[in-house]
């Protein structure tokens, strides 16, 4: 009987260890950066050409060229994971450079061209979200 409790209290110190094990090296994945630098008090609008699309993880980036008066501006934007956004109607080719959109986005808080893309209107009407 003795043998058996002892065998028992090693298998639960084993599978404990093994646990522990797991979650320290599995911490990484969980890391993320802040979105304290976008500014999700306010949402701003834009209309805008694509300039590029970048369908990566952990995160997707649209670059919109948008024209005020006679200047341009390039704005980042920053998405969801591909994965996500695949799960919101998104695909690798959903938008590509010289697609003219309309943008609504979360500004960076520097005050800098770019931010936190939350839609994107496609040259067919259709809004798709990108968190």
């Amino acid at each position: 009987m003795k043998m058996r409790k002892n065998l028992t209290v090693v298998a639960a110190a084993a599978f404990g260890t093994g646990l522990l094990a797991l979650a320290v090296a599995t911490s990484p994945a969980l890391a993320h950066h802040s979105f304290a630098m976008f500014d999700q008090t306010k949402i701003l609008n834009a209309k805008g050409t694509i300039s590029e699309f970048h369908w990566t993880n952990p995160h997707s980036f649209v670059i919109v060229d948008v024209k005020t008066g006679g200047t341009t501006t390039r704005y980042t934007l920053e998405c969801n994971s591909t994965n996500m956004m695949t799960r919101a109607g998104w695909k690798v080719n959903t938008v590509k450079p010289g697609d003219p959109v309309g943008i609504t986005y979360y500004p960076l808080r520097t005050g800098k061209p770019g931010g936190m893309l939350k839609t994107v209107t496609l040259p067919n009407g259709k809004t798709l979200s990108a968190w």
